[in-house]
């Protein structure tokens, strides 16, 4: 039963790896100036993709970043005010519960991209 569990896990996060892979930068480019918390999206991307980052963490950034990319999610993201709501808040649960494992270096690369 167990087995079967982490299998289900693994390809779950092997689906979201690939939503993310697909979706962030353009939605990224069209919506970052509109982002109160573009930062912190941009260096859990890096983090999740970063290969020293251990796997517990890639799953929980990746299922964060995955939601942020699905066209239909809980809020609608076009509703003004309130479309980016839910999805700033999983993303701060998300950075929350892997804090640490956010390094200095992806937030300067969550930087010098937005500078760019």
């Amino acid at each position: 039963m167990a087995r079967a569990r982490d299998i289900d896990e693994f390809l779950k996060a092997a689906a979201d790896e690939q939503a993310v892979r697909d979706g962030f930068w353009p939605k990224v480019a069209r919506l970052a100036g509109k982002l109160p918390f573009a930062e912190d999206l941009l260096a859990a991307y890096y983090c999740a993709f970063d290969r020293n980052t251990p796997n517990h963490v890639r799953v929980i950034l990746l299922g964060a970043l995955a939601y942020f990319v699905m066209p239909i999610d809980a809020v609608p993201d076009f509703l003004p005010l309130f479309g980016f709501a839910d999805d700033a808040a999983l993303l701060a649960a998300a950075l929350k519960t892997v804090a640490d494992a956010i390094r200095p270096e992806h937030r300067e690369a969550a930087k010098r991209k937005l500078a760019a």
